[in-house]
């Protein structure tokens, strides 16, 4: 793919991504600054590196699997694999204005 393709599907992947609601927070955990990197590989696998808002979160599971369901609505994916990262660390500094802003963080 080329510069410009890889691109335009990374755009594509973080807009489904920015369905998926953090459970607890209410916001899209695009905007909460919890995924890293979204790219898609020769072979259709939509590989996702992001993190959580705390370790031994009790509803990693589920929002793995809103990942994997929002990425598969996304036409050239054909498999999702979420890879959960504590390095970098995530904190509010990650969080987009928007989501500032809707949870009253300044």
């Amino acid at each position: 793919m080329s510069d410009q393709t890889d691109q335009e599907m990374r755009d594509k992947l973080f807009e489904a991504l920015e369905n998926v609601i953090d459970p607890e927070l209410g916001i899209d955990i695009v905007n909460l600054g919890l995924v890293y990197e979204a790219d898609l590989n020769d072979e259709g696998v939509a590989q996702v590196v992001m993190t959580l808002t705390a370790m031994g979160c009790p509803l990693a599971g589920t929002i793995v699997n809103d990942v994997k369901r929002a990425l598969s609505d996304v036409e050239e994916v054909n498999d999702a694999d979420v890879n959960i990262v504590w390095n970098p660390p995530w904190s509010k500094d990650n969080m987009s204005r928007y989501a500032k802003i809707a949870l009253g963080i300044t």
